[in-house]
Parts: C-alpha cells; structure tokens; sequence
C-alpha cells in the first residue's frame, strides 16, 4: 500500500492539551520537559529556558536540615519535649515555607523513630507545629515571631494534644490525658523558638537571611514578586 502525499503530521492534532501546558508553563524546563509532547518542547524552552530554576537547591537545604536534625534531636531531649527540633522546624519554614517544613518535619520523625526507637511523638510533636510556622511566617510577610508563635500553638497545643490518642490507642500507653504533654511541649517549643528566633534575627539585621531566601527562589516567583 502506497500513499499519494506524506501526512500532514504538523496540523495533526497531536499536541499536549492547553490546560496542561498551561500548568506545565508553571515548572522549571527541566520538569516540564518530561510530560509535554516533542512538538512543545521548543515552545517551552523558549518561554522557560532563561528562568532559572532554584528545586535541586532547596532539595539540597532540605536535606541538610533533616540530617542535622536527626543529629542534634538528642540534646537537651526527654520525652515529651525535643527543643531541637522546634528550632530545625522553625528555621526551615522560613527559609524554605510550610511545605517544605512539613516534609523535613515527616522525615525526620520517621528517621528518629526506625532507628532511635523515639515514640510518634517524634511526628505528633513536629508536624503540626512546622507547618503553621511556615503558614504564620508567610501571612505576616515575614515576621520571625510569627513563624516562632506558630511552632508554639502548632506544636505546644494542637500537637501536645493530638498526641494523647496516638500514644494511647496506638502506642498502649496509659495514664495519659488530653493536656498531659501540654506543658512539656510548649516548654521544648519555647527553648527551640528562643534559640531559632535569635539565630535568624541576626541573620536578618545582618541581611544574609534576604540574601539566602532570594537564592532559594526560582526566576518567575522573584518575577512575581517584583511586579
């Protein structure tokens, strides 16, 4: 079988739906140049291949915070209090915001309880706290007491609580109730927040923590926030 003409392959309808290169504008080339069609690509990396793309960085940060994380919980640590760790919580949500915050909070609970044995509280005593730091960093337009004040209800109070079913129904502790690690946790936040807050306020008067959040940031968020 022959044809009488090649096929018209560039009117062809094979193309990436709009809405998702719509989405995929959004993404660093490297990541968008996964799902869109070859068609797209040079389209793509004409409009994104000059924006300079920030991920494998804070990837990078993120894995320094949990594995120091991991490695300084142990200080000053008793059960039901880990100042440490209220102070990597807070210092990630401001350079990196909640979402990293909650993922560095996730992993480091997960590693302290595989290989130091530490109960949920390592998870129950974190997330909660880490992303409301971040939540509360970034309402008040970058105000460290607000990330401080939000590891402190998030892990102080809403986590201190949460944590009482968990140790009860999951972990077979008894003895417990609603408030019982109320006071120990708001404790352990209020040394770690004292300890996060004084770091990055001098880093802030000494204007490294601008420089340092700026670098993390990809081309089109600093675009964003420029206009």
């Amino acid at each position: 079988m022959t044809f009488d003409r090649e096929p018209d392959l560039d009117n062809a309808n094979v193309g990436t739906p709009v809405f998702i290169m719509e989405y995929l504008r959004k993404l660093p080339y490297q990541v968008a140049s996964f799902f869109a069609c070859e068609a797209e690509l040079p389209v793509l990396r004409k409009e994104l291949g000059m924006k300079k793309s920030n991920y494998l960085r804070r990837m990078v940060l993120l894995g320094m915070f949990v594995a120091l994380g991991v490695v300084i919980s142990p200080i000053l640590r008793v059960e039901g209090m880990c100042p440490m760790a209220h102070l990597i919580n807070i210092t990630c949500a401001v350079f990196l915001g909640p979402g990293y915050a909650l993922l560095c909070a996730v992993l480091i609970g997960i590693i302290r309880m595989a290989i130091m044995g530490i109960p949920p509280l390592a998870l129950t005593g974190a997330v909660f706290g880490a992303t409301l730091s971040g939540v509360f960093y970034k309402i008040s337009k970058g105000k460290i007491i607000a990330a401080v004040l939000g590891e402190i209800i998030g892990t102080g109070i809403i986590g201190a609580i949460v944590s009482y079913p968990v140790m009860t129904y999951l972990w077979g502790k008894e003895g417990l109730t609603w408030f019982f690690y109320v006071p120990s946790f708001i404790m352990g936040t209020l040394i770690g927040g004292s300890i996060a807050f004084l770091l990055l306020k001098r880093l802030e008067m000494s204007g490294a923590l601008k420089r340092m959040q700026e670098s993390l940031k990809d081309d089109y968020q600093k675009d964003e926030v420029s206009a």
